[in-house]
């Protein structure tokens, strides 16, 4: 993927509890919003609306079903209790992705970026996994002497029993990325599984006294948000709840990658539902621009309110 120069760490406080940016690559996911979102309707994307900007639509052609979509892809350092905590890994380095050519041998300075921010991957205490795909789950491992070793070798990762299950070869499930995913299991959570660093939860799992993992099904069997409460503010880390600004104000539309896009709905219709009620903002796991937001209800549906004060990607 395309990287243009995106250097700065961006940083947010709520209480306690400082939540910061760092961004692997941001550019050109070399898919139209018809390949993304098979079930949206062409007069959808023609409105005006924040989904045409540039931070997410690159213009590809006379009409905006010739653009493509710009995503970033990142993790948020959350520093919390005294932990370090990072949600979501990236595509990684060195990975091998024959179906997925931009993603395949990445040569990025992500750790140089995670540096940047002040953390080493020895002082990770804590990784979350949203769900396992494998733009999530890539720095979970790096290559060493040509072995997959965990990247964070005094962390916990954080993975549902429902992905575990669902993502194991042994079991056999076909997914909707299907070879897309190729290799992702031995390279990214194989190994974590054999270090014993893989911590197992379903449901809801409390990480210490600010943030709780809570189950968010459809994109994947076992996609969760992390729920962060510092004093009286909480926001929302959503992973993939939504992979475009179009679907707040269409929270039917699902991106081709959801494995249940009616679960995939109705998760995104309640999460955004208590956002709208109670101005929580959140955060995409692949925004580019502020790259958070808080909704308002709106119709039968919901708008776009306020965007983070984050520097844009």
């Amino acid at each position: 993927m395309p990287n243009p120069a995106v250097t700065d760490v961006h940083q947010l406080v709520f209480g306690d509890v400082t939540v910061t940016r760092v961004i692997e690559s941001a550019g050109d996911l070399y898919m139209t919003p018809s390949q993304f979102f098979p079930n949206s309707q062409p007069h959808m994307w023609e409105k005006p609306g924040i989904w045409n900007a540039p931070e997410f639509l690159i213009p590809g052609g006379e009409s905006v079903h010739e653009h493509t979509h710009r995503v970033a892809m990142q993790t948020w350092v959350i520093r919390s209790a005294g932990k370090v905590v990072l949600v979501d890994t990236g595509v990684g380095n060195d990975k091998e992705r024959p179906y997925v050519p931009m993603w395949s041998h990445l040569d990025s300075d992500f750790l140089n970026r995670l540096a940047a921010a002040g953390v080493r991957p020895e002082d990770v205490d804590v990784v979350v996994n949203t769900h396992i795909h494998p733009d999530h789950t890539g720095w979970n491992t790096v290559l060493r002497d040509r072995v997959w070793t965990s990247t964070f070798p005094n962390a916990a990762y954080y993975m549902t029993s429902e992905d575990l299950e669902f993502w194991n070869p042994a079991n056999g499930h076909p997914s909707v990325l299907g070879p897309a995913a190729q290799n992702m299991w031995e390279d990214s959570i194989a190994p974590i599984l054999a270090a014993g660093q893989v911590k197992e939860w379903s449901g809801t799992e409390r990480i210490d006294e600010n943030l709780v993992l809570e189950a968010a099904p459809g994109h994947t069997p076992g996609s969760s948000i992390l729920r962060l409460t510092a004093g009286s503010e909480e926001v929302l880390f959503i992973g993939d709840i939504l992979h475009t600004p179009l679907q707040v104000g269409e929270p039917a539309v699902n991106s081709c990658f959801c494995q249940d896009p009616d679960l995939a709905v109705e998760t995104r219709r309640r999460v955004f539902t208590e956002a709208a009620a109670n101005g929580t903002l959140m955060f995409p796991a692949h925004f580019t621009g502020q790259g958070a937001f808080t909704v308002r209800a709106e119709g039968d549906g919901f708008a776009l309110d306020h965007w983070a004060p984050l520097a844009g990607a």
